[in-house]
């Protein structure tokens, strides 16, 4: 059987699934593939009544990575709010800087707080070295004005997120030292301090002392 083949029949196989648990075995094994030509159908997936579907769907195009990101992007299902949160799982989980845009919008202004969590938390997962240097600058500076904003939320979850986005922002630009990284610093210590929730309130303890160990002085 060739490779193609091969796919075709994975392929057919979560077309044809008859049962939940089926269902989700197929899109696991197709995911296991990572071929290209899984892409429309692992993206088909996320929009299921069928998180075990979704998870295998996200994980096949997280592991085929920027390959995928122009289908996410084309595809997104702006409508269907549980398909669009996993989409944005997969664009953070990559990380590339082409889903940069959409993952900023997101964390602010979307209406479904799992999408803004998802969006948010991808904010700190970029791949800041495949953006030019130039842009790279005002764009993580951008992304820092974006989390402030998101650690405003009203869901703690969606808060906890911009507190991990946070974190992951400031390791990546802490080799620069731009100017705004004291003030993300003051921020988690304060969000440690002042949060109504205890984990959000951990969370930031940890970033904090984590982020204050490698600083610079």
């Amino acid at each position: 059987m060739t490779e193609n083949a091969g796919i075709t029949e994975l392929i057919k196989a979560v077309e044809e699934a008859d049962s939940a648990e089926r269902l989700t075995n197929a899109l696991w094994k197709l995911a296991q593939a990572r071929s290209p030509s899984a892409i429309p159908t692992l993206i088909e997936a996320l929009g299921f009544n069928n998180p075990g579907a979704a998870v295998a769907g996200v994980e096949g195009l997280v592991a085929l990575g920027e390959i995928a990101i122009v289908p996410l992007l084309e595809q997104l299902d702006g409508f269907n709010y549980g398909a669009r949160a996993w989409a944005l799982r997969a664009l953070a989980k990559i990380g590339d800087p082409r889903g940069l845009e959409l993952l900023l919008e997101t964390a602010a202004h979307d209406f479904a707080l799992s999408v803004r969590r998802a969006a948010a938390t991808g904010l700190g997962n970029i791949l800041w070295e495949k953006m030019d240097p130039e842009e790279r600058v005002s764009a993580q500076e951008k992304v820092y004005q974006t989390l402030l904003e998101v650690l405003q939320d009203p869901e703690w979850v969606v808060r906890y997120a911009a507190v991990v986005g946070m974190q992951g922002l400031a390791t990546a630009a802490l080799p620069n030292s731009p100017m705004w990284l004291r003030q993300l610093l003051t921020q988690l210590g304060d969000r440690a301090k002042s949060d109504e929730e205890l984990v959000v309130r951990a969370r930031a303890q940890l970033a904090y002392q984590q982020l204050q160990v490698t600083a610079p002085a």
